[in-house]
């Protein structure tokens, strides 16, 4: 099995469940990615340490990279990173993104995946949605980035804050190409 490259941005929007859930997930799945780069906005690990009360963020075993980093291995094509998920993303991000701006890591990784052709997971975390935003969403997905909003399903009646999260993740996880066990609409299970 081809191991596979990935980075992950964490931006200040709410939803921190989803992140952690995310690098939960990862966790289970490791088997079949060869590295993991995380890039967390200084608004990120206060938000996540304000909605679930903890900094446990930090106890993952993945490589973390400054937010200014341009010298982490994702910042270049050549590293040959093939997914990026932003889970959340903000949507100050998301318009950098659309716009072109590469004005930290995480805008940077972004444009390189874009221009690599490789596959941008943003999981936009806002409500509702104005008309400045669902441009650039269009533009994003016009450039071959994908837009998962963070909009839970009740299909496989989720009972804790974490499986709520988790019906977004596993479409997240669904659309990077992994294996992953979860809920399949009507599969018999």
């Amino acid at each position: 099995m081809l191991k596979r490259k990935i980075v992950i941005s964490v931006t200040g929007a709410s939803g921190s469940i989803y992140a952690k859930v995310l690098f939960d997930k990862l966790l289970r799945i490791n088997n079949q990615i060869e590295k993991i780069g995380i890039i967390m906005s200084d608004n990120a690990k206060t938000v996540w340490k304000h909605e679930l009360d903890t900094e446990d963020y930090a106890n993952y075993p993945f490589q973390f990279y400054d937010k200014n980093d341009f010298m982490a291995p994702f910042a270049s094509g050549s590293a040959k990173y093939d997914t990026m998920i932003i889970c959340p993303c903000s949507m100050g991000t998301l318009g950098r993104i659309a716009a072109g701006i590469s004005n930290d890591l995480t805008t940077r990784a972004a444009d390189v995946i874009l221009k690599e052709r490789r596959k941008l997971i943003l999981v936009a975390r806002e409500t509702p949605y104005n008309l400045i935003q669902i441009n650039n969403m269009k533009t994003i997905t016009e450039a071959g980035g994908i837009i998962c909003p963070a909009t839970p399903s009740f299909y496989s009646k989720p009972q804790t804050i974490e499986d709520v999260a988790a019906t977004v993740i596993d479409r997240v996880i669904d659309l990077c190409g992994f294996e992953n066990e979860s809920y399949r609409w009507n599969d018999g299970k």
